[in-house]
């Protein structure tokens, strides 16, 4: 391997999923294995008055509330434990879990499944944002709908505004958005050896262990999880795991048998949660040289059913609110609504899209306002190394955006082209700026995950690494072997990493939060480090290390106030488009992108998180529509929930700039969400320069450009 950590080696998953060798959680076998699909609600809000089922033949099994032990709970021990295993008594949304139907015939349980009948007392629902607001039907959560309100301000907002010449607002507004990873929602529970032992297709084993202990009222330690091959996930298999996790635990400890429950594909996309959507409202005061006084940003966005990681979501939304911009005056103010649509949970970038595409375009368009072409008016404002930040702390980072606009520039021609365009009516180009801070917000390392890796000489020439983070695709089982390799002197296929077992890694901490390469992976780093003095000791010598947090940086969680991250990744995306006159279609012709990701750890690894990220982010712009139609996905299969393929948008041509984080494994910072990040604002923003109409809403659809122009 060469010395160089960025230079791109064979991926060690490669050859194996490439050849279809590769074993999913439907691939493995057991003995006496059951079946379980779920009983879900059919109505959005409603009480439970009865339900009827038919008789169960011998081997079939009816699993719900009443199955729990007694030192168990019926509720899901997530970051709030508001969501019920099986419903109790009332459901809250469409598709909520009130029972699982359990058997050895895949036909039967689906025809005893058919059988049974739910009796309700229906209430009014309230499906969007501003019926959540207005209590429609009554409040579901507290007497106001509001699962948490946050308020930060910088400076003095109020005299900002006191002191305009003029305002410019605007009301941004994002959908839900569906994961559609490869391999559907699964897992299978086992009785092994006296323990209740789960394979799951999942990113977070120990959140899995966690929530199944508390059900079924045992220490986590009496709960194992085994990871397998995972075929995609992006946040949908953070959380969402632990509500299949859950009942499916409940019934093996009941039967004391093998049983499976796997989605379907239609299953997956009705009944899995999504991006939350936004609503966020931004207001800029501004002075007679359309100089930016301050800013008025009202973030809402829709939490669903029950609470899960909302509120978390929300924090990272309102810490990007204002991007990449030093204003001196803000008052960013952030609510999460219930409502009864299914509950939204962790999808790449977990906030921070929302929050960024509302300040760009908006950005944008004060520049409009301001007759000023929007890069040049946003790099007047650029947050630089001691500016304050909006948790009133000074920004750390040695932030490199110019540097990064002067190479878009010179691979898109931007500032040629957003003149040129200025007078034509069917192309357009659009710019954005964004970061994205890596690893939990503000102390969520240091006092929660608290995250342990550990190493071990297993042969001559060769080591072991023990971790809980998952591969899901993104490369990371040749990543972190590499960081391991580098400082020990071995070739990186002389490192073992198998699948997280419960039972024998650490808490490492969950696959989320752009936190795996440059949180554990610095652990890692210094793991291996400390191996490397004691390899003389011989082979069985064990190694760990403890998350420590960096230095110099203090947190409030109570007020949201101080270093919300430790480090942030810089992105700038550049989008053209033209369009067809006669269809309306818009169609992108080029794509550029920048980012400051520290050092990348594999420039294949990494290139491929780029285009990933940059085309999953166009499809969220421009095609992927997820409506709510009486309380269900209205798109629910693969044909009418689009998403991009290789022919829909061209190459994306990328430049990394360097800029080595010191906490970092050997610089490394952040990527695996930032590179979502700047898409959608940047091809909104293109749209708007071909319109000549502000862009509000997501995603722009060629119905919404033909209303835009008549």
């Amino acid at each position: 391997m060469s010395n160089k950590i960025s230079t791109a080696v064979r991926r060690v998953d490669a050859v194996e999923k490439a050849s279809g060798r590769a074993r999913y959680i439907s691939d493995y076998e057991f003995k006496g294995l059951l079946y379980a699909r779920v009983l879900r609600s059919e109505k959005p809000r409603a009480k439970i008055t009865g339900i009827s089922k038919p008789d169960f033949p011998e081997g079939y099994y009816y699993i719900d509330g009443k199955d729990i032990p007694s030192e168990g709970r019926n509720n899901i021990q997530m970051i709030k434990d508001d969501w019920h295993v099986f419903a109790e008594g009332e459901v809250r949304y469409i598709g909520e879990t009130i029972a699982l139907v359990v058997g050895p015939d895949k036909e039967k349980v689906l025809q005893l499944l058919s059988e049974i009948r739910v009796s309700y007392k229906e209430e009014e629902p309230a499906y969007t944002i501003a019926e959540g607001l207005a209590c429609k039907g009554g409040p579901l959560f507290g007497d106001d709908n509001i699962y948490g309100e946050y308020n930060l301000v910088k400076g003095n907002p109020e005299e900002a505004f006191k002191n305009a010449v003029k305002v410019v607002e605007g009301t941004y507004k994002t959908g839900f958005q569906e994961h559609l990873y490869m391999e559907p929602q699964g897992m299978v529970g086992t009785w092994e050896e006296g323990k209740l032992t789960i394979y799951a297709s999942a990113q977070c084993p120990f959140y899995i262990r966690k929530s199944v202990a508390g059900v079924i009222g045992v220490d986590e330690k009496n709960i194992r999880i085994k990871q397998v091959t995972t075929g995609g996930a992006f946040g949908g298999k953070e959380h969402f795991p632990d509500v299949i996790a859950t009942p499916l635990a409940v019934a093996v400890h009941k039967l004391k048998q093998p049983v499976e429950l796997v989605f379907d594909r239609i299953e997956d996309i009705s009944f899995t949660c999504k991006r939350h959507p936004s609503e966020i409202t931004i207001k800029t005061a501004l002075d007679k040289n359309n100089t930016i006084l301050g800013m008025d940003i009202d973030t809402r966005i829709n939490g669903g059913g029950y609470e899960s990681s909302t509120l978390i979501v929300l924090q990272r939304a309102l810490l990007h609110g204002l991007g990449v911009y030093n204003i001196p005056n803000a008052h960013v103010r952030g609510r999460a609504v219930a409502t009864n649509t299914f509950p939204s949970d962790a999808y790449r970038g977990f906030g921070a899209p929302q929050g960024l595409f509302a300040i760009e375009l908006h950005m944008s368009q004060v520049a409009r306002e301001a007759g000023m072409l929007p890069a040049d008016f946003k790099r007047k404002y650029f947050i630089k190394t001691g500016d304050m930040t909006v948790t009133n702390t000074t920004m750390k980072d040695v932030v490199k955006l110019e540097e990064m606009f002067k190479a878009a520039d010179d691979m898109s021609d931007y500032s040629r082209k957003v003149k040129e365009y200025e007078h034509d009516p069917l192309k357009g180009i659009g710019i954005s700026f964004v970061n994205h801070g890596g690893g939990f917000t503000g102390n969520g390392e240091q006092e929660i995950i608290k995250s342990v890796v550990k190493m071990k000489r297993t042969g001559e020439k060769k080591a072991a690494l023990y971790v809980s983070n998952v591969e899901m695709g993104q490369g990371l089982q040749t990543v972190l072997r590499k960081i391991a390799a580098q400082e020990l002197g071995l070739d990186y296929t002389d490192i073992d990493y198998d699948n997280p077992d419960t039972d024998i890694v650490p808490d490492s901490g969950p696959t989320v939060a752009s936190r795996s390469t440059m949180v554990v992976g610095y652990l890692i780093q210094e793991c291996a480090k400390k191996l490397k003095t004691r390899w003389d000791e011989g082979i069985g010598t064990e190694t760990e290390h403890h998350y420590v947090h960096p230095p110099g940086l203090v947190w409030n969680q109570d007020t949201l106030q101080g270093d919300a991250y430790p480090s942030y990744g810089w992105g700038l995306n550049v989008v053209e488009v033209e369009m067809d006159p006669v269809t309306f279609e818009i169609k992108t012709t080029g794509i550029w992108t920048v980012f400051d990701v520290g050092i990348p750890m594999d420039d294949t690894i990494m290139a491929g998180q780029v285009s990933g990220g940059v085309i999953q982010a166009l499809g969220y712009a421009s095609m992927e529509k997820c409506e709510v139609l009486d309380g269900r996905f209205r798109q629910h299969t693969m044909a009418d929930y689009v998403i991009p393929t290789s022919v829909d948008f061209p190459e994306v041509k990328n430049v990394f700039i360097e800029n080595p984080y010191a906490y970092g494994p050997s610089g490394a910072k952040g990527a695996g969400e930032l590179v979502f990040d700047a898409a959608a604002p940047a091809y909104a923003d293109a749209v708007q320069q071909l319109t000549g109409r502000n862009i509000y809403e997501i995603p722009v659809t060629p119905e919404m450009v033909m209303g835009a122009l008549k």
